[in-house]
């Protein structure tokens, strides 16, 4: 199966569970993203982690052993600062997040403030202040629109499960009675963002990651062929349980090395 009108596939990748696993290089990521660049692929690292700007998760991959530049990294934060861009332009936001977020949201033009803001954007932090969740659900209450980078319940930590964006948006959305629209993963909309920013095609670009509710769900949503990974949160037999399934199952990203211009060939 090649890429249609022979054009050359775009990649657009996961990070963790992917590339990189617990800060360290997963073996293989960096002769895939060397092959990458050898042919002239196109390509983006994507993350639904709104903590870290592109300069942050640059370095923290270069420790790894991976070198991405910072164009070629795409977050859920600077996904909602481009929906929110183009939703409301020169609007304002009271936000719960860190650098990641705030950063991209100040680009792309935004206010952030407690005083009536147009928007409760919540994102990802290592410190959730109640004070702040009850500050956003009062700001709700009085009419902001609530926007959430992405619906992650849990993220990993060395010590085990953090609380993450989705299970604060429950809470919220609990307290309120409204729900949130999650701009990431799984919502197409981040593939599409990724795409226009890149210059691709839905019908020539692969979408590789480790999570079938996340990566894979929005890639076929997205109209995008799917690659799932073993090395990160699914299984053979979690993926079975889906009622949709990726395009290619591979162990890890190792076995695409030798075959990005042709994954789906016999090898």
């Amino acid at each position: 199966m090649a890429a249609e009108s022979n054009a050359p596939w775009t990649y657009l990748t996961d990070m963790d569970g992917v590339l990189v696993h617990e800060e360290h290089l997963v073996p293989g990521a960096d002769e895939f993203l060397t092959e990458l660049r050898s042919s002239g692929a196109g390509f983006l690292v994507l993350t639904n982690n709104s903590i870290y700007t592109p300069r942050d998760l640059r370095a923290r991959l270069l420790h790894s052993g991976l070198d991405v530049p910072e164009s070629a990294i795409w977050t859920s934060a600077l996904a909602t600062a481009k929906f929110l861009q183009d939703q409301r332009p020169g609007g304002s936001a009271f936000v719960i997040g860190e650098a990641g977020l705030t950063t991209a949201l100040h680009e792309a033009g935004y206010i952030l403030t407690e005083t009536d803001p147009d928007y409760v954007v919540l994102g990802e932090t290592r410190t959730y202040s109640f004070t702040a969740i009850t500050r956003a659900i009062r700001l709700i209450e009085r009419g902001a629109r609530f926007i959430a980078t992405n619906p992650d319940p849990t993220g990993p930590s060395r010590e085990g499960l953090l609380p993450a964006t989705g299970s604060i948006a429950a809470l919220i959305e609990r307290a309120t009675g409204k729900s949130p629209y999650y701009v990431g993963k799984p919502n197409p909309l981040m593939m599409r963002s990724a795409l226009r920013s890149l210059g691709a095609h839905s019908e020539n670009t692969i979408m590789i990651g480790d999570r079938m509710d996340t990566d894979v769900h929005s890639g076929i949503e997205a109209g995008l062929k799917t690659v799932l990974v073993l090395s990160g949160i699914s299984t053979r037999e979690s993926a079975d349980r889906y009622p949709f399934k990726p395009t290619l199952i591979v162990d890890t990203i190792a076995d695409l090395v030798g075959r990005t211009a042709d994954p789906f060939g016999a090898g």
